[in-house]
């Protein structure tokens, strides 16, 4: 079984390398030069044991001191509805397993993880975006697609 932790401070390289994992994987971005100025807020970020961010991590089993898998997610607090009066809505960002680590559970085992999370703290809902391959886990997960009507603008 998947020894699942909430990453700490001093995982903050590893999870950057695990999300840039991922963005390669989507968008074929190799850029790196970014990683040191998220660094010092990411640190900060896993620090906060009781705030709206959190992330998951296995251990790699054959690497000491790398990660094998990372989750992240926010809470946003978004004014209530009818069938969610508080408003809390989960939203996964980064789902990322190493390659030498992968289909071993240890996604599913973060995703479980941090589902538990967002329920302790009044989330009723939960979104992600997922990649074709991925969006098997989340199915199974009990995720369902919906309508975007998503627009972005980039400040």
């Amino acid at each position: 079984m998947s020894v699942v932790r909430r990453a700490l401070p001093e995982d903050a390289e590893e999870v950057l390398r695990l999300r840039q994992i991922m963005i390669d994987s989507l968008f074929g971005d190799p850029a790196t030069a970014w990683h040191g100025e998220s660094l010092p807020t990411l640190k900060a970020k896993l620090g906060a044991s009781d705030g709206d961010f959190t992330a998951f991590v296995v251990d790699h089993p054959e690497r000491p001191g790398t990660l094998a898998s990372l989750v992240a997610g926010t809470i946003d607090y978004r004014i209530g509805k009818s069938g969610d009066p508080q408003g809390m809505v989960g939203f996964v960002f980064s789902v990322a397993t190493d390659p030498s680590a992968r289909r071993r559970g240890y996604a599913r085992a973060c995703m479980t993880t941090l589902l538990e999370w967002f329920r302790e703290r009044g989330a009723r809902r939960v979104q992600l975006t997922a990649s074709p391959e991925a969006q098997p886990l989340y199915v199974s997960l009990g995720f369902r697609p919906k309508p975007d009507p998503l627009l972005e603008l980039t400040l």
